[in-house]
């Protein structure tokens, strides 16, 4: 398979990965080729995490950061300083040569930073995660809408919505790269914190399972210096082969929504007659000091 420059060898295209709908290795990377030109700017120049199944979704997988001897020398890479002084090398996947390799090397799923090499420190994207408490997908639905209301008409921030492909629903904000994770995520605890205590019966910011009795957990903890969030059309390691799927805000009242709706095998029927919801979102950012301005006017007028 010639990839752009340099070429690619794919190997054991036949091997299953996922083993219940006979999803091969060979589809896995098809998709990847396929899905590229969608799902590259949602990758680059961000070091990422590797979710690796080289024997499929059945056999004991891995996380990985550090790059490997053997990775070829053409892949772009960053140093990433660590707390104890030295450094580790992580893989950045800026074009479809390398996101081929690594579907090759069995990544099925890609965990981008939440900031660029530009400035590690600085995150340009804001990211809420509403897994649902015993599979309640409603209460997924209304911290999304509530979430919204807050972000997008109140803060004046642009919310994005979309399917992580595992559970539950993500809703991400692009922001300007102007600010340190320290304050980012300490309005990300502020506004979690505003939603739980407008609603406790219903949302709730507790970081313990056995403590959120069934209320959905506003999960900011993600916006911090070296972690990830599943991107748009990543697939996920589980039966089926789901992708993680941008939605219209609209879809919510879709009947039957659940986290796993889309998969390899339908997401590009889906975007044969429906436009990317989030083509837009890099253009989007806004400037976070607005925002929390208007947030303390919020719970000002609130008390």
């Amino acid at each position: 398979m010639k990839i752009e420059s340099p070429s690619v060898k794919v190997k054991n295209r036949g091997k299953v990965f996922f083993p219940v709908e006979k999803i091969t290795k060979g589809d896995l990377i098809d998709y990847y080729e396929k899905i590229a030109d969608l799902f590259l700017p949602f990758l680059k120049n961000r070091p990422l995490s590797l979710n690796r199944f080289p024997d499929g979704i059945t056999a004991e997988g891995f996380y990985q950061k550090q790059v490997p001897d053997y990775f070829p020398d053409w892949m772009d890479t960053v140093e990433i300083e660590k707390k104890e002084g030295d450094t580790n090398t992580q893989i950045v996947c800026n074009n479809t040569a390398t996101l081929i390799y690594l579907a090759n090397q069995g990544t099925v799923s890609f965990h981008p930073w939440l900031s660029t090499t530009h400035d590690l420190q600085k995150p340009d994207k804001l990211v809420f995660d509403l897994d649902p408490p015993q599979g309640n997908f409603e209460i997924v639905i209304k911290g999304a809408k509530n979430l919204r209301t807050l972000l997008d008409e109140k803060l004046g921030l642009n919310a994005f919505l979309m399917t992580t492909g595992s559970k539950g629903l993500h809703v991400a904000c692009p922001i300007k790269p102007e600010n340190k994770f320290e304050y980012v995520r300490d309005f990300a605890k502020q506004v979690a914190n505003f939603l739980a205590e407008k609603d406790p019966d219903t949302f709730t910011v507790e970081t313990r399972k056995d403590q959120r009795k069934g209320r959905l957990f506003i999960d900011y903890l993600r916006n911090a210096y070296a972690q990830t969030s599943i991107p748009p059309y990543s697939v996920r390691a589980r039966e089926g082969a789901p992708v993680a799927t941008p939605l219209g805000w609209d879809e919510l009242d879709k009947d039957g929504l659940h986290s796993q709706t889309y998969t390899i095998k339908n997401i590009f029927r889906r975007l044969s007659h429906k436009d990317d919801p989030w083509n837009s979102f890099n253009e989007k950012a806004t400037k976070l000091e607005n925002s929390i301005e208007k947030l303390r006017k919020v719970v000002e007028d609130t008390q």
